[in-house]
């Protein structure tokens, strides 16, 4: 018996975004809105540009909430390399990869259904991340991501030592 005229049950994000941060755990937040007026959805602070040690517990966390993930859409440089799909919790998840350098990743859940977060760079300052995190999740942010990088001094290359 098919499941598709079954109505979609559209789950919210937890109102409790501040959690205690676990190792191996994401750090992301998103907005708990019923509408997507905002130019992002949320944020993602990975720990390295590894994308295959940082994105499962990004989709783990994000199943969580929105229910299977189907595609992940990165920007090729932003990663130092990216396969064309990857195995969490027992799903292949596809990865897409472009040279679109707009600090963003774009889950896809669903055929359609896509959800836009910032990508704060592995190496900016925890106040950074945290002012970077709480611009995007804004119900009312109008603001693209490169620029809220900047408005919070996160370049989008790590300062050389």
């Amino acid at each position: 018996m098919s499941d598709s005229g079954s109505p979609r049950v559209t789950r919210l994000l937890p109102d409790a975004v501040h959690q205690e941060v676990k190792p191996g755990t994401a750090v992301v937040r998103l907005q708990t809105t019923h509408d997507r007026r905002g130019v992002l959805d949320g944020a993602w602070w990975p720990c390295s540009r590894d994308v295959t040690a940082e994105l499962p517990a990004l989709i783990s966390a994000l199943t969580e909430y929105l229910g299977p993930l189907t595609r992940v859409g990165l920007d090729a440089g932003a990663w130092d390399a990216l396969p064309t799909r990857l195995r969490v919790d027992d799903r292949v998840i596809h990865i897409d990869s472009f040279p679109v350098g707009d600090d963003t990743i774009l889950i896809t859940r669903g055929d359609q259904d896509y959800f836009s977060l910032l990508v704060i760079p592995p190496h900016a300052t925890p106040e950074a991340a945290r002012t970077a995190m709480a611009d995007a999740v804004r119900a009312d942010n109008i603001t693209r991501a490169e620029q809220i990088l900047i408005d919070t001094g996160t370049d989008r290359v790590a300062p050389k030592t």
